[in-house]
């Protein structure tokens, strides 16, 4: 059985597997155009949705080392609006690690459409980390701070603005220039989905009472926020895992402590998720899920094993992997 028999007939997007610092497997499936027929490339930008949190989280990590910022700091002494009923005494350690009980604009433990946000609130007013604010400034915390485990979206939409008023670039900017430039990630970035770079691939959703495909265009923010929302191909990901682990963005000593469960289920360090393993070993990834988006990236340090997937067509990439992962344990 090869890798081609893991992957559906109906797969839209690209595959990429390496190991050992070599590709073993890359290729594109379906199509970035679908009423045009033009396919999807290797070279394709898909958007990623919440995969994009790991790079906010290495900004501020890197805003750490430089003691621009501590993990102790608060968010009341560093944001210049009015939080109301939020604690102004979250720390930057709990908005990473997802224990802060800050507000969710979208909790995904009640909501199962991220379309559902648009219905009074238009997602093209969403075109920087501040147009998110009225999602969530008028609500309750949901736990006190630092009760709890709970994944969270606004405090990665507060985490790139507290890299807006720590560096007063926007945070879009400062990932380009600290994180995607450094890593040679020449085919990544923050783009208005009515403002389309060439070689991206437009995300589709499936009607059923239609039965035909729909572009998301009316279903995510119009550009992505610290939540999430970066384009990126899968070599750009590549390029930013060997950085990320070579210790080229941040520190090694940091990266150990990113890579340690930060929570006691032990499945998140900052701003990547932990799948704990036989032995007591880690593997890392990050993903990302919207309507007509779906990606994952993970990482086996033991195996040096890097398998990334991204969907246009919000395809089961989680299966796929498994799957895929399945066959090389074989």
């Amino acid at each position: 059985m090869g890798l081609d028999e893991c992957i559906n007939e109906d797969f839209s997007g690209v595959i990429s597997v390496t190991q050992n610092g070599k590709n073993v497997y890359r290729k594109a499936f379906g199509y970035a155009d679908l009423p045009n027929k033009v396919s999807n490339e290797i070279d394709t930008k898909f958007a990623t949705a919440s995969a994009g949190k790991v790079f906010v989280a290495i900004a501020i990590l890197q805003l750490i080392e430089q003691r621009q910022l501590s993990f102790d700091s608060c968010i009341g002494d560093i944001l210049n609006f009015d939080l109301k009923n939020i604690d102004p005494q979250i720390t930057i350690r709990q908005l990473l690690n997802h224990t802060s009980g800050i507000p969710d604009y979208f909790d995904e433990s009640v909501m199962e459409d991220y379309d559902e946000l648009w219905i009074d609130y238009p997602n093209y007013k969403i075109r920087t980390s501040s147009d998110i604010i009225p999602l969530f400034i008028d609500k309750p915390m949901m736990y006190p701070t630092g009760d709890r485990f709970q994944y969270n979206n606004t405090g990665f939409v507060v985490l790139g603005l507290i890299v807006e008023a720590i560096t007063g670039s926007s945070f879009d900017v400062y990932l380009n220039e600290h994180v995607f430039i450094p890593c040679g990630m020449l085919n990544t970035g923050y783009y208005e989905l009515d403002r389309l770079p060439a070689q991206c691939a437009n995300g589709y959703v499936y009607d059923d009472s239609m039965q035909e495909f729909y572009t998301n265009i009316y279903s995510v923010d119009v550009k992505g926020t610290g939540a999430g929302g970066a384009f990126t191909t899968v070599i750009d990901v590549e390029k930013f895992w060997a950085s990320l682990m070579k210790g080229q963005l941040i520190s090694k000593a940091m990266l150990k402590e990113m890579l340690t469960p930060q929570v006691k289920e032990e499945c998140y360090g900052y701003g990547i998720w932990l799948d704990k393993k036989e032995g007591g070993t880690f593997d890392y990834h990050f993903e990302g899920c919207d309507p007509g988006i779906s990606f994952y990236s993970s990482y086996d340090k033991q195996q040096d094993l890097l398998i990334t997937l991204v969907s246009n067509f919000g395809c089961n990439v989680w299966k796929v992997f498994r799957d895929i992962k399945d066959l090389i344990k074989r």
